[in-house]
């Protein structure tokens, strides 16, 4: 319609120039006039979609960029090959903000897996309140300590997770006062006793605002173990240090004060404390032993070391007690077996555990010791037909000072350290040892040490 419109218009002021012409000559030109703007037209079309083109897609596509960055989507400018090349300025800010998002989203992503790992890979429980006083956070020490692995407990108050009520009133205490609070609270855990300390601390922001609570449970079940352990240590180590330096002082005393007058007693309190000095030496001794044992810088000198030859030598220097109580140790010598460890250590471990053995076993009874030997490991076994031992007291067999018979062991001048050195070299040679035992039967100890160190 525009065309033929436009045509009907020039065609007005053909006749102006050309007034003679005929009707076919007069349409033919119409003809080509029409041609002639229809083809103008598309041409200008054309050019108006190229330049709408030019102007508008780059706005599309910053849109759709910006559209992205504002929804957290990561955006790849391969796929987006315009604005790739496109190098107006808002182009190039929306890409450097598009790859300053990027990599501040990806920095975030990442701190946020290192805070989760370390939280969960924390040995202490960690529990924490938002502002409501619901659960925000929680860590799987704490759900296995108190068997929170399959209950989901985030979003839930406190009086509704089934807290020990320690827990739970430190907790009222902390939102009530909004100042850190301390408790110790002990408990059973699978069977067995543990104690617990519990630090709850308010979290202020750094406008002074509210934020709500954390909680961290640390075990000190093993501290307190330890200490106990301490306490008992220096109480026996006095208590045994001071027998022997009583008697001592007091046959010393006796003798100055006139009975070294008398042969016959002189001899006997001289005999005394002789007695009495050479049992003090032997707790000295063991304690440094033991001492040197426990230290961090202790080693063992490896070398091939000949089982037969370290188990004889070890009844020779027991060979005298032996005698003494009309025993028997009976040991068969198997094949040559040779294992890497400390000779003189191991010697050391032997004689204790043959010393054990006839001081707690009567007058004309054996002792056996004999020799087992697997792919990996050797072991010595040292049996004997002593008074044996309760099954309750097998736990504590090992610990330092620890006696089955008080009198008895005092009779014999133990030191109640040998069964402690044995453990402790054992372990330094890489094995372990085991006691078994029945009352009035009979204890075996077995020793498992490596063929080849590590």
């Amino acid at each position: 319609m525009l065309l033929t419109g436009l045509g009907i218009v020039l065609g007005q002021f053909f006749p102006l120039f050309y007034k003679n012409l005929d009707d076919p000559t007069f349409n033919q030109y119409l003809l080509y006039l029409i041609i002639i703007l229809f083809v103008a037209f598309l041409l200008s079309m054309i050019i108006s979609m190229r330049l709408l083109l030019n102007y508008a897609k780059p706005v599309d596509d910053i849109t759709s960029v910006v559209t992205k960055i504002s929804k957290g989507q990561p955006v790849e400018w391969a796929n987006h090959p315009y604005l790739h090349f496109y190098e107006d300025d808002l182009s190039i800010a929306v890409k450097e903000i598009s790859e300053t998002m990027e990599k501040m989203s990806t920095k975030r992503s990442v701190e946020k897996d290192r805070l989760k790992t370390l939280i969960e890979s924390m040995g202490s429980g960690l529990l924490m309140f938002g502002r409501g006083g619901a659960v925000s956070l929680v860590n799987g020490m704490f759900r296995k300590t108190f068997g929170f692995e399959d209950v989901e407990i985030i979003g839930r108050t406190v009086n509704s997770i089934g807290l020990p009520t320690e827990i739970e009133a430190l907790i009222e205490e902390v939102f009530m006062t909004e100042q850190g609070q301390e408790t110790r609270f002990s408990t059973e855990v699978e069977g067995k006793s543990a104690t617990y300390s519990v630090y709850g601390a308010p979290v202020i922001g750094n406008h002074g605002n509210w934020l709500g609570i954390v909680v961290v449970i640390h075990d000190i079940t093993e501290l307190i173990h330890l200490e106990e352990v301490r306490k008992d240590f220096v109480a026996n180590v006095s208590h045994e240090l001071r027998t022997p330096v009583t008697s001592i002082k007091g046959f010393a005393e006796t003798l100055l004060s006139g009975a070294m007058e008398d042969r016959e007693v002189r001899k006997n309190f001289l005999e005394i404390i002789h007695k009495e000095s050479e049992r003090l030496h032997s707790l000295i001794d063991d304690l440094l032993v033991l001492s040197g044992v426990e230290r961090a810088e202790f080693k063992l000198e490896f070398t091939d070391v000949h089982v037969n030859r370290v188990i004889e030598e070890a009844i020779q220097l027991v060979s005298v007690t032996v005698k003494e109580k009309n025993m028997k140790i009976i040991f068969q010598p198997s094949s040559e077996i040779v294992v890497e460890g400390d000779a003189g250590r191991l010697i050391q471990v032997l004689v204790n555990l043959l010393s054990n053995a006839l001081a707690y076993s009567q007058e004309g009874k054996e002792v056996r010791v004999c020799i087992e030997k697997t792919r990996e490991q050797v072991i010595i076994i040292v049996e004997d037909e002593g008074i044996g031992i309760e099954a309750s007291q097998l736990p504590r067999l090992f610990e330092r000072f620890y006696r089955v018979d008080q009198a008895r062991s005092r009779e014999s001048g133990g030191t109640g350290l040998g069964l402690a050195i044995v453990k402790h070299l054992i372990e330094a040679h890489n094995g372990s040892v085991e006691v078994y035992s029945k009352p009035s039967v009979g204890t075996a100890f077995y020793v498992k040490l490596p063929i080849k160190q590590e």
